[in-house]
């Protein structure tokens, strides 16, 4: 008997200006389908497709006040939610303190949804009268007071990921200065400065994904001297990024065509980093440009 799987579905709610944009994007990066501003009244049908999909396994839903008829729906779609065996449902609620959105909606200028032409104070006393019975059956409260996004998706992300490894990731990308830079980029790295293969008329139509090449390209000392800098450098950075809370990091290194010494050094820098517990993914974004060129000459 094959084993059923168990959907995983949460609904992420809480006070406005409480974090829920920065909430929805966390879940995104785990992977969960998600659903901004759901129709509580649409939530019944959205439970059967759940319970029947085979593609759709993690969902993430925002239900809140911006829907009118959030409140007495919302709870008993929820309830119907808990009695379907197959998909666990948990709520998220996001909080803080009244200064504190008030301070938030000061700096953003945007109306509070429930005090469009009267105090903000009065909407958001009322926003939380309102969602008191959705917060009492929420399974994680969080307090976003005192958190900056990056602490909110950690917290977010330790609770919710279930996946053991890390979602960070690294791209480690080589390109041709004169075919422009790499518009995602986060890091670039100019090697024009190291020996160039080209000149040299047995290596020009190779790349530098061939021995030859690589080892044309290692064997200099200046390139032994920048590559043990820079990757030294690397490892001492990234874990900054992922403590910023990025997912990924795009590492560019460019030579002038992206066929020689661009391509060595990423690819041994991305298999170094592969080595040292980094997933990486190694791109050669114009390694087989020369051929276009000679073509079309």
């Amino acid at each position: 008997m094959a084993e059923t799987t168990i959907k995983d579905l949460v609904i992420i709610s809480g006070m406005s200006g409480a974090g829920k944009t920065v909430a929805v994007q966390a879940f995104e990066d785990m992977g969960y389908f998600c659903i901004d501003n759901m129709p509580p009244s649409l939530l019944e049908k959205f439970g059967e497709l759940l319970k029947n999909s085979e593609k759709i396994e993690r969902v993430a839903l925002v239900i809140d006040i911006r829907s009118r008829e959030f409140y007495d729906q919302a709870l008993s779609a929820f309830a119907d939610f808990e009695d379907i065996k197959s998909v666990r449902t948990r709520i998220l609620f996001l909080d803080a303190t009244d200064s504190e959105l008030v301070a938030r909606y000061k700096e953003t200028r945007r109306s509070h949804p429930l005090a469009m032409e009267g105090r903000l104070i009065d909407g958001i006393n009322k926003e939380r009268k309102l969602l008191t019975p959705i917060r009492k059956k929420a399974e994680l409260v969080i307090d976003t007071s005192e958190l900056a996004p990056r602490q909110l998706r950690e917290q977010i992300f330790k609770k919710f990921e279930e996946k053991k490894d890390n979602i960070f990731h690294i791209v480690m990308m080589s390109f041709g200065f004169k075919y422009g830079l790499p518009i995602d980029a986060d890091d670039v790295m100019d090697v024009r400065f190291l020996p160039n293969p080209y000149y040299q008329p047995e290596l020009r139509p190779q790349t530098g994904l061939q021995p030859a090449v690589a080892a044309y390209v290692f064997q200099q000392e200046v390139t032994q001297d920048f590559f043990h800098q820079y990757l030294t450098l690397l490892k001492s950075i990234i874990p900054g990024y992922q403590q910023e809370g990025k997912t990924s990091l795009t590492i560019a290194i460019g030579c002038t065509g992206g066929q020689h010494r661009s391509v060595a050094i990423a690819q041994r820098l991305g298999q170094d980093l592969q080595e040292a517990g980094y997933p990486v993914k190694i791109v050669h974004r114009d390694i087989n440009r020369h051929k276009e060129t000679v073509h079309r000459s």
